[in-house]
């Protein structure tokens, strides 16, 4: 459009309801066309059509012209070149509010849509599915966002439609005498969205694969992704501030997780629930965890002959007080047994991989209880993303515990087999429990807590305080080192036999002195855990 007519608004004709004469349909995903062509052609509505859609149209019975009787040119070079050309996006991009857009079509004997309908090649499922890099190359669209943005952009003039979800609205209207210019709005701000997730889609994949630019950090130089809005939620932390859920293309978390019962799923809920997932998915033998306020009050591993049942009774014994009103994460199906253990609690949501048919009946007759299934291959994010004013801070996931064959001995006798499972354990499980951290275990199971607190001394009591007796013979892991040796001190008169951190202190000798004294074993990580 020139600058005059950018200027002059005068030279624009209003234009409502457009009744919809030619369309356009070039689809990849071949659900609905067939019947949306059927009302399309019903309605007088002329079809052209490209490839693959043209013939399942045609085989439909209904009239359409292949896209190069109308260009003149035939589809080449594997289907790279179809619709690029000016006998196609002159008819997209034609404003018929001006004037000269019209004579000028004319003069070029070129016909105008108003409809087009397109949806683009399956990148991101290519990806997925682990094809070579040539073969996700081919599935780069070059001619479908060309015409869709093309469309988007002219919405004065053409409907534009991405997705079989729209296609019974779109074909209602083209009955009922055209499309509105407010569908057309809310077509193309849908188009746009569309190809803009594409886009990143791909920027993203040649970022991480062909075209690397994490400069040895492991992380890329460009981030972008995209959220789409599926659920209001009635408020977000407090009940004065909105919320919604918005999903990401391609994911498989806690969002995506299947509700088989129970209320919809709150702001908080959501919060806690994929907090406990990450506590539960951080072991591999089957774990799990009891969260409350995005803190574990529960963690354990089902060992030997035990089941998950067994998993969720100790979780749940550590601190059955905080564990009212939580949430529970299972790495592995539900049992009917640990569907008994869990009734006679009051539980907010309880997610699983999968449920027994028989757990899922009984857990289904607490009303309130939220039932979440996992889509099949959930796994814990390789990437954290958080927000931050002006920002967003990102870093791996924090997935690695080094094992005890990388322990450094620096205080106390070695312990035996048993004593560096439950070691083991708890410097796992530590990963999970907000800054600064300090778990006791037992048996496979914590038994006392100590969280979120601005100095280790007082994460020490708060452990040792809600292990009570159980902190007699317990082990201990600290997600970082300890400052001074008041800390271990606490723990070591609680009855503590055996502690974890990753040292690195100036006063660690302070540490494994005060270790020594009370002939406790002492193990250096040389790793840390924060979690903020």
């Amino acid at each position: 459009m020139s600058a005059a007519h950018a200027a002059d608004t005068s030279l624009y004709r209003e234009r409502d309801v457009i009744p919809v004469r030619r369309a356009l349909i070039s689809v990849t995903d071949k659900t609905g066309v067939v019947e949306l062509a059927t009302r399309l052609d019903g309605a007088g509505v002329g079809i052209v059509s490209t490839g693959n859609t043209a013939r399942a149209i045609r085989e439909a019975g209904i009239a359409v012209t292949d896209v190069s009787e109308i260009t003149g040119f035939p589809e080449s070079l594997g289907g790279r070149v179809k619709t690029l050309h000016p006998a196609v996006h002159a008819g997209i991009l034609a404003d018929l509010r001006l004037a000269d857009h019209e004579e000028q079509l004319k003069g070029l004997g070129i016909e105008p849509f108003e409809l087009v309908v397109v949806n683009l090649y399956p990148f991101s499922e290519t990806v997925a599915s682990g094809a070579s890099p040539l073969e996700v190359v081919e599935q780069i669209d070059i001619g479908g966002p060309a015409m869709v943005r093309a469309s988007a952009k002219n919405f004065a003039n053409v409907a534009v439609v991405v997705s079989p979800t729209r296609y019974a609205a779109v074909a209602d209207a083209v009955a009922s005498g055209g499309t509105t210019l407010a569908l057309r709005t809310e077509l193309a701000r849908d188009a746009f969205r569309h190809t803009a997730g594409y886009d990143v889609a791909v920027a993203s994949w040649l970022g991480a694969t062909l075209a690397p630019d994490d400069d040895g950090t492991g992380l890329p130089g460009w981030l972008a992704a995209t959220w789409r809005r599926t659920t209001p939620l009635r408020y977000g932390e407090n009940s004065h501030q909105a919320a919604a859920l918005y999903v990401s293309p391609g994911g498989n978390g806690i969002a995506q997780a299947e509700r088989l019962g129970g209320k919809e799923m709150s702001y908080n809920n959501y919060v806690d629930a994929d907090a406990a997932l990450r506590a539960a998915y951080d072991f591999a033998a089957p774990a799990v965890a009891v969260v409350k306020h995005a803190n574990p009050c529960g963690i354990a591993v089902a060992g030997g002959s035990e089941d998950i049942a067994e998993a969720h009774r100790k979780a749940h014994a550590c601190d059955p007080q905080s564990a009212f009103g939580g949430v529970i994460a299972s790495n592995r199906t539900v049992t009917l047994a640990m569907a008994q253990s869990v009734k006679p609690i009051f539980t907010e949501v309880i997610v699983a991989p999968d449920f027994e048919p028989e757990a899922l009946e009984l857990l289904r007759t607490k009303k309130d209880l939220r039932i979440l299934r996992l889509r099949p291959g959930f796994s814990l994010p390789a990437t954290e993303l958080k927000q931050i004013s002006g920002g967003v801070l990102a870093q791996a996931s924090d997935h690695h515990f080094a094992p005890a064959s990388e322990w450094t001995l620096v205080a106390g006798r070695p312990a035996d087999d048993a004593t560096l499972r439950d070691l083991e354990f708890a410097w796992t499980a530590c990963r999970s429990v907000k800054s600064n951290a300090i778990l006791l275990a037992s048996n496979g199971a914590s038994v006392g807590i100590g969280m979120g607190q601005v100095n280790r001394v007082d994460s020490c009591e708060l452990a040792v305080r809600r292990a009570g007796d159980r902190a007699d013979g317990s082990v201990a892991a600290s997600d970082a080192y300890f400052p001074f040796p008041d800390g271990p001190e606490i723990l070591i008169r609680a009855g503590v036999r055996a502690i974890v951190q990753p040292g690195g202190s100036i006063r660690d000798q302070l540490t494994i002195d005060a270790a020594n004294a009370a002939g406790v074993t002492m193990y250096f990580t040389r790793e840390r855990h924060f979690f903020h």
